[in-house]
């Protein structure tokens, strides 16, 4: 497959890049500095704001699938309006392109830990990563009106972290996922796995995944 890939240069996107290389997919990678993926043979880099709709737009034209791992950087005050001005300017390229689908990685703040509760409306929710959970759930709202792309919204477990890829993973819906200790865990690498298996198959269209062990 031609996959488009944003954030490829980021934590996560690196670990979704590892694994669509591993597969042998035809890669298109947006970023500001190309020379971040030297060494990364038959990896396409592209310049591109993805800030930029049009930008956007010309650098996935003629792709099968966008994967967007887009953040604008956890820290930066202003995440909650970059990461949301970015996200619509990828998925209005993604829409402008004509690229009928959208893999996007999302949070678990917005996942629910009982009925009608949030994660990120927990009193013990980490202060410093509220805004960016904030702005992906918004995003999720979004996309739920979207009618011009198959999109998916994946939201990792609360414990991501560096870690062996297993190949496995359990999929779920709205709800946040726990093992028989009740942790939410997965490691990048099999988050990685979930987001390309989607890639692949299509299985779960306009709908948000949660992935976890």
């Amino acid at each position: 497959m031609k996959i488009a890939l944003i954030g490829a240069t980021g934590h996560v996107g690196s670990w979704i890049l590892k694994e669509l290389m591993s597969r042998g997919h035809a890669v298109t990678a947006l970023v500001r500095d190309p020379a971040k993926l030297a060494g990364n043979a038959g990896v396409t880099p592209v310049v591109a704001d993805v800030t930029d709709a049009a930008a956007v737009a010309r650098a996935v034209a003629g792709h099968d699938v966008v994967i967007s791992a887009y953040n604008s950087g956890w820290g930066d005050p202003a995440i909650y309006d970059k990461f949301l001005a970015g996200s619509r300017a990828i998925v209005a390229g993604a829409e402008v392109a004509g690229v009928g689908r959208l893999l996007v990685v999302g949070g678990a703040g917005s996942l629910e830990v009982a009925p009608g509760a949030q994660l990120v409306d927990q009193p013990q929710f980490p202060a410093e990563w509220k805004d960016g959970a904030l702005a992906a759930r918004d995003l999720l709202t979004e996309l739920r009106g979207e009618t011009a792309l198959d999109w998916t919204f994946f939201s990792p477990a609360i414990l991501s972290e560096d870690g062996p890829r297993t190949g496995k993973y359990r999929l779920g819906g709205d709800q946040l996922l726990v093992d028989e200790k009740g942790e939410s865990r997965v490691s990048w690498a099999d988050f990685a796995v979930a987001v390309v298996d989607e890639a692949e198959a299509g299985k779960h269209r306009r709908t948000r995944v949660a992935v976890a062990y």
